[in-house]
């Protein structure tokens, strides 16, 4: 089967995460500033928009070549051999970006291409008076140069991989399901262990944290752009499909928690839930963090509270850090993450982190506090020992 260079984008400081999950899935693969590379078939084309939590989307990766003029750009996409990936009644919109280059003008850089594009699709059919009819399946293509180089791509994912399709409603500033499942992967949490997020909002922490315990598939509830490309083709992405069916393990028990002092997001968090099929899997409660407390051991934390950035909120939500310190204080078993971009939280949380990881929160740049347990659970014996 034909190979192909595929892309999966990813946010700034999450890029090894994505890494690991994509050789995770099989391939090798590079990394990138906000990228990660890797080869594969039409089936990783449907495999990793299907299973990668931490990417913003997966592009295919159509030309690369060197452009400092427009008749450059334009000569060097009409050499591309586009019907291979755009049939005759194709729809392809063209977007783009430049960083760094002579052709700074992203407007006209669209242009060109999609003319180019237009000229060889209407060579390649024979039909060069003809209009070009785009009423069929979208083929996004997007170029990017970046320091007189151009790359030529295809988005396969159609809206971008954070859309599970599972949140009904959500509060004023949600985490986007990628980076929740990001800091989820970043903790030593594994699915026989207790989770809880005191701040969970929406309940897009906890569900991500389901998702990942039952080993299902972020994508098995959604549609993807490619599942209309006719060079991919139904079977593949049927194929694909079935993998997750039979990946998931539905009889995974879990013990995850959500809490937050907002009663009205503690219902919508429960409503999330019951629409991602988990709601039996999670409890949800109206609570604020100072209350936590827990008969379980060895359990994990993650958290995004309050950053205080408003004018007048700093003072109250350093209060509710120091709180929360003393509310998890004597949880020596337990692992605490805490995602924030206040740096008093330390101070206020009363311990200095184990390790500190820098990460962003749509434009916020933030720190993810990392507090180990002081006592280490005791790995499971196999069979074989």
């Amino acid at each position: 089967m034909k190979k192909y260079t595929l892309i999966a984008t990813a946010p700034m400081g999450i890029e090894a995460v994505v890494a690991k999950e994509v050789r995770e899935l099989g391939y090798e693969c590079q990394v990138d500033n906000g990228k990660v590379i890797f080869e594969g078939d039409a089936l990783a084309i449907c495999r990793a928009n299907l299973w990668l939590r931490t990417a913003d989307r997966v592009k295919v990766q159509v030309a690369e070549f060197q452009a400092k003029t427009f008749d450059e750009l334009f000569e060097k996409t009409k050499a591309i051999d586009w019907r291979a990936f755009i049939p005759e009644n194709g729809k392809f919109p063209v977007i783009g970006k430049s960083v760094k280059s002579t052709l700074a003008s992203v407007p006209d850089c669209q242009r060109i291409v999609k003319k180019a594009i237009v000229e060889k699709l209407k060579l390649q059919s024979g039909k060069q008076n003809d209009w070009i009819e785009e009423t069929g399946a979208e083929y996004k293509v997007e170029i990017s140069l970046l320091k007189d180089k151009a790359v030529i791509t295809l988005d396969s994912s159609g809206i971008g991989l954070h859309k599970r399709g599972y949140r009904i409603d959500q509060g004023g500033a949600p985490i986007k399901e990628t980076l929740a499942a990001a800091l989820i992967l970043l903790t030593n949490w594994t699915p026989d262990r207790p989770f809880a997020d005191p701040f969970c909002g929406s309940g897009t922490i906890p569900i991500e944290a389901a998702m990942i315990g039952q080993n299902i598939a972020p994508g098995f509830n959604r549609d993807f752009a490619s599942e209309g490309w006719e060079w991919i083709g139904k079977s593949v992405w049927e194929q694909a499909r079935l993998e997750v069916e039979e990946k998931a393990n539905y009889d995974q028990p879990l013990r995850i928690f959500g809490s937050d002092v907002d009663h009205r997001m503690v219902q919508i968090a429960k409503e999330n839930a019951e629409e991602a099929g988990l709601g039996d899997l999670i409890e949800f409660k109206q609570m604020q963090v100072k209350d936590f407390t827990t008969q379980h051991d060895f359990g994990v934390v993650v958290g995004n509270p309050p950053y205080g950035e408003r004018l007048g909120e700093k003072k109250a939500v350093e209060q509710m850090y120091r709180e929360m310190g003393k509310a998890l204080e004597g949880l020596d078993t337990w692992s605490v993450y805490i995602l924030t971009s206040n740096e008093q939280f330390e101070e206020a949380y009363g311990r200095k982190a184990t390790k500190k990881r820098k990460l962003f929160n749509g434009f916020i740049k933030t720190d993810y506090y990392q507090y180990w347990s002081k006592v280490r659970p005791q790995r499971k014996r196999t069979d074989k020992e």
